[in-house]
């Protein structure tokens, strides 16, 4: 730890997450990534229960899973979705939900600047055009690589399915475009880890559900050389240890998204795409439960 950081107050957070979400999964890897500079106490504050379907909405003939809220997670967050972190007072251990923090996107840049980082440690670089371009490009593969995932396992036509998938390859061939302007295996020169790298990889680690609930031909190909830096970009992610620490067991997810995948689950995520729009643009009067 640097003598900058030991004579600082280190900042404290509750954090409200749950493990199976990728939106929250990007918190996680902001807090790890600065690990000794930001502290949280991980609280699980969203999960599934079971309620009936009366008339069989799903087809499948099962009960519909609904995602249940901690009361915390409701008072801190108008939309009471994950992540959510919550200020802890240094002094007095109090937490304080006027001040809470949400929103996936914003919350790795909120880390990023409450932890003090400089340099090669931060996530939004301090050049003014480097930072600029990471916010371009996270809302991008959000909107282009991330969002199409629910299309794929909640669509119920297999075309409709197709198209969302031919979009996300389409969106990491371009950001495999894009990590080709710098040298090395991620979106910033020199090893520099960004909010752009922990925008895509809470997705990217799990397009492996593809193949077991759509088929073979949902696959990303390792053969297509216009997706060989982004499969260079994912096995450099994998490899470090601050992003190990943050994986869901892949069993265990597989289980879980299979809520999505047979069209039982009951989220506002899955509603909106159900609905008929991109995951990002979910609604939270239109697509409540």
């Amino acid at each position: 730890m640097t003598s900058s950081v030991a004579t600082r107050k280190i900042p404290k957070f509750r954090y409200l997450s749950a493990w199976f979400c990728p939106f929250a999964h990007r918190a996680t890897l902001a807090l790890e990534h600065h690990a000794g500079r930001v502290e949280y106490e991980w609280v699980e504050a969203l999960g599934w229960e079971q309620r009936r379907d009366e008339n069989n909405v799903t087809g499948t003939g099962q009960e519909w899973w609904y995602h249940w809220k901690a009361d915390e997670l409701k008072r801190a967050n108008p939309s009471a979705l994950v992540p959510t972190l919550i200020p802890v007072d240094p002094t007095s251990g109090k937490s304080d939900d006027t001040k809470a923090v949400f929103e996936s996107l914003v919350t790795i840049d909120f880390i990023d600047r409450i932890s003090g980082a400089t340099g090669i440690d931060r996530l939004v670089p301090e050049d003014p055009y480097d930072a600029a371009r990471c916010q371009i490009w996270a809302e991008k593969v959000n909107r282009d690589c991330c969002s199409p995932y629910y299309g794929v396992l909640v669509r119920k036509d297999e075309n409709e399915r197709m198209e969302h998938f031919e979009k996300l390859i389409k969106g990491l061939k371009s950001f495999s475009l894009e990590l080709q302007k710098t040298p090395g295996a991620l979106f910033l020169a020199d090893g520099q880890v960004s909010s752009v790298d922990y925008s895509l990889f809470p997705w990217a680690y799990r397009y492996y559900v593809f193949e077991h609930y759509r088929g073979p031909q949902y696959v990303i190909a390792k053969d297509d050389p216009d997706l060989s830096p982004y499969h260079e970009w994912f096995n450099y992610m994998v490899s470090l240890d601050s992003v190990c620490r943050t994986l869901p067991d892949k069993d265990d997810y597989l289980e879980h998204i299979g809520k999505y995948a047979d069209s039982s689950a009951r989220s506002k995520v899955a509603n909106a795409v159900r609905r008929g729009v991109a995951a990002h643009e979910l609604d939270d009067e239109k697509d409540e439960y």
